[in-house]
């Protein structure tokens, strides 16, 4: 059971993780350096699912982050399999940044790979954040 000042120190922890993970994950869509193709494409779908995560978190903290991250790493994976299709609401999605930011525009099953590593980094950071003391 968390204390009033342990679930408000875990809010402001998680709330920081997310102010460095959501500009980060924007910046891989920018990034021109080395790598670049790999840091567009793979680095920014294991952040994608490390900022959901948090957002969940910061919501639902009760929910064990097991559950938390599996539920991500489902929903990602689907996410990942509508880019298979091209019907007029995802086309009219895709057609804007923040859409095709959002969910993607081409299918890639290393993509799910990707999504793996963003489940287990967010799995110890949530972990890590349910731990923290007031």
């Amino acid at each position: 059971m968390l204390s009033i000042f342990s679930y408000l120190h875990q809010k402001k922890w998680t709330f920081w993780s997310l102010l460095i993970i959501t500009p980060l994950g924007f910046y891989t869509k920018f990034y021109s350096g080395p790598l670049s193709a790999w840091v567009n494409h793979s680095l920014g779908g294991v952040l994608y699912v490390v900022f959901w995560c948090l957002i969940v978190f910061l919501l639902i903290p009760r929910v064990h982050p097991f559950n938390i991250t599996a539920a991500v790493f489902t929903a990602t994976c689907l996410i990942e399999f509508t880019q298979r299709l091209d019907t007029p609401l995802l086309q009219a999605i895709r057609s804007h940044f923040l859409g095709r930011a959002l969910i993607g525009t081409s299918f890639s099953w290393l993509d799910c790979g990707h999504y793996l590593i963003g489940l287990l980094l967010a799995w110890l950071l949530l972990t890590m954040l349910r731990k923290t003391e007031g």
